[in-house]
């Protein structure tokens, strides 16, 4: 019975254990021949003939190896081993079949020489490229070459890398430099022949050049005896700079080339609107000229250069090298060459003395954005207006630092010894605002915010057309306070005595300021800011723009729909651009996605020469979207809007609502806002907002 159970349980067992069989071998059918077939001949150097024979190959489960000394009989080598061999010595053609699993086979020869003499004609070809470099070789009676490239740390051995004739080697630096490359060919034997060269290898430079870049090669070169070359910084020993000798006997043309005479990896991207370069220059004494020349590699036809005095001595200073500008008697600037090479001059048309320059950081200067014409209000802050001004009878003005807020930027004149009595500046260019001042019979006054180093000082404002300087109208107010901003305001109606009245058919589109008027400079300083239109006069029922919510007698007809709520509320945030005392508020709470309120002017909107709204916003988060709308006094359909968004949290920032479009044939007495138009707001301080001087421009 025992022996009956015995035999039960292993026929369950065996009947339980089913062998699963794998049947799909399409993917070895299917594969490739074999590929990138090479070997790898390793000889003993102990004059034995040993060589170690490794075949390699992509998709080769093994290898033939045909000898080459014994007719067809060859050993087969799975992949990833050798096989070793000993040859007399004599040139041999050693043959590797590849085998994939399928069947393929790719066949390689590769010539072996066996020669215990050392190598004979050596042949080495070095070719760099930025930071890679190419290695090859030929030699009579070697059998292997390795190549050392001479960045390796490790010495013994040396690291290496082999590779046999009619291969290349191939390597790439960690960083520019010269190292010395050492090719070694190998005998069958002891004997080797040994080939080295040092090279340079780099990128190659390009602008900027700030020869700081480990990457790049910095070769300078020198002619007419200049002896230049990378050095630390007089003034900072960690930063690399340019250092150059005008020995005595140096050429007054002694110059440097930046790189070699290829240049620049590119084309110099001047342009004729942008056709400048900067250097910072270090120099032994004020009043040196130094050249800038730039030119094309292929053609030193093709070049243009200029010069700049230097003034300082003994610190960095940048030099701006406008191109447009051409010494005199050179070739013109030509956009469509292809400069890409730079050469700097140093004391040029000077001998060599002795004299030793730094330089350093050679750029194209950033082309300067595109700035909108000036016009009222003027606050100095938007960082896309020009506020270039324009002095005359020797004022001197310049950008500046309210001396009371360092976050308010203003202008500061100086009328100093000599300044003509009636030295003044111009605010903008000649060609004024880009609009009308909207002088009316019943808006005649401007205000300038004013800090003068006294009080009882004649402060001049003059309008004009600045196409026709005769048309004009000026007035003047005297400061009342000492070392204190004031705003002075300016009633054109009250004409300076003996100047031409206010003719309100006249474009007054350019105004000009003077300060202490009618006395010779003497040095005193006036900062300025803020030059606005005066809005209707604050006793005046009038309400219409431009609205600052400044008035206690002017009635805001707010109305409110759909969940907006605007209110006139003192200004919780006096700060930045907007220091006023008054502002609008606009809550938005849950009713419609469109809520918000629109504002009843008593008269229509002047579009007919000014059509860009501003308006003053502080915002709880960027990005919130501000709708400003027009609409008829009693028609509803007829109306314009423009939307923009928030682009600061939590501080003042002034929108611009584009309205050229408009449709001036038109009448719209009311203007809409609405915040976040699409969705609903909570009433919360996200969707509080503040808005204030809304003005048509």
């Amino acid at each position: 019975m025992k022996y009956i159970l015995g035999i039960s349980l292993v026929l369950a067992i065996a009947a339980g254990c089913k062998k699963e069989e794998f049947t799909d071998t399409s993917f070895a059918k299917n594969a490739p021949e074999p590929g990138k077939l090479s070997v790898l001949f390793d000889i003993t150097h102990d004059n034995t003939g040993l060589v170690t024979i490794t075949p390699n190959g992509e998709g080769a489960s093994s290898y033939d190896v045909y000898l080459g000394d014994s007719g067809d009989t060859y050993v087969k080598v799975a992949a990833g081993k050798n096989v070793q061999h000993k040859y007399a010595e004599g040139n041999y053609t050693v043959k590797i079949v590849g085998h994939n699993l399928s069947g393929k086979t790719t066949t390689l020869s590769q010539p072996l020489t066996v020669a215990f003499r050392a190598p004979e004609n050596l042949k080495v070809t070095l070719s760099t490229d930025g930071l890679n470099i190419s290695v090859a070789a030929t030699a009579d009676y070697e059998t292997l070459f390795k190549v050392a490239y001479g960045d390796s740390t490790a010495t013994n051995p040396v690291a290496s890398v082999s590779f046999l004739e009619g291969q290349t080697a191939k390597h790439t630096y960690a960083g520019a430099g010269t190292y010395t490359v050492k090719v070694t060919a190998l005998s069958g034997g002891a004997a080797t022949t040994v080939f080295t060269q040092d090279v340079k290898v780099g990128k190659q430079i390009d602008l900027p050049v700030t020869f700081d870049d480990p990457n790049y090669d910095y070769t300078l070169s020198d002619f007419g005896n200049n002896q230049s070359s990378l050095a630390a910084d007089p003034a900072n020993a960690a930063n690399k700079v340019m250092k150059t000798l005008k020995a005595a006997g140096a050429e007054v043309w002694a110059g440097t080339t930046l790189g070699t005479a290829s240049g620049f990896a590119t084309k110099i991207p001047l342009t004729a609107a942008n056709a400048k370069m900067s250097v910072k220059v270090y120099s032994p004494a004020v009043g040196l000229d130094i050249k800038l020349k730039v030119e094309d590699h292929a053609n030193g036809n093709h070049s243009v250069e200029t010069d700049v005095k230097t003034t300082r001595a003994n610190a960095w200073e940048t030099l701006v090298f406008d191109f447009t500008k051409q010494a005199a008697g050179t070739p013109a600037f030509d956009a469509t060459y292809t400069y890409d090479k730079a050469s700097i001059f140093f004391d040029f048309g000077n001998p060599g003395s002795g004299k030793i320059f730094y330089s350093d950081d050679f750029q194209v200067v950033a082309a300067p954005p595109v700035l909108k014409q000036i016009n009222l209000p003027v606050t100095f802050d938007a960082s896309d207006v020009n506020y270039a001004v324009t002095d005359f009878g020797n004022n001197q003005t310049a950008d500046g630092v309210d001396p009371t807020n360092a976050s308010n930027k203003v202008k500061v004149t100086t009328k100093p010894n000599g300044a003509e009595t009636w030295a003044g500046t111009t605010i903008g260019t000649p060609a004024g605002f880009s609009a009308k001042v909207p002088l009316t019979a019943t808006s005649t006054k401007m205000s300038v915010r004013v800090y003068s180093p006294a009080a009882g000082i004649d402060i001049k404002l003059k309008l004009e057309d600045h196409t026709n300087g005769a048309k004009s109208v000026e007035t003047d107010v005297l400061t009342t306070k000492a070392n204190a901003w004031e705003t002075l305001t300016f009633d054109f109606n009250k004409n300076s005595a003996g100047t031409p009245a206010l003719n309100l058919s006249t474009n007054y589109d350019k105004a000009s300021i003077f300060f202490d008027f009618g006395n010779a400079g003497s040095g005193k300083k006036f900062y300025w800011d803020d030059v606005m239109f005066v809005a209707p006069d604050p006793g005046s029922t009038v309400l219409g723009l431009p609205l600052t919510f400044e008035s206690s007698t002017v009635t805001y007809n707010f109305t409110d729909f759909a969940g907006g709520v605007l209110s006139v509320v003192n200004n919780p945030h006096a700060t930045g651009i907007n220091t006023s005392a008054k502002v609008a508020q606009m809550v938005k709470y849950n009713g419609e996605t469109y809520g918000g309120s629109f504002i009843t002017l008593d008269n229509p909107i002047d579009f007919s020469t000014s059509k860009t709204f501003k308006m003053k916003v502080y915002s709880p988060r960027a990005g919130a979207k501000v709708l400003l709308k027009v609409e008829n006094l009693t028609d509803g359909s007829t109306s314009f809007e423009k939307e923009v968004s928030t682009t600061t949290a939590n501080a003042w920032e002034e929108l611009t609502f584009d309205y050229s479009a408009i449709n001036t044939a038109k009448s719209y007495q009311k203007i809409v806002l609405i915040f976040d138009n699409g969705t609903k707001g909570d009433g919360s301080a996200n969707y509080t907002f503040l808005i204030d001087d809304i003005t048509l421009n």
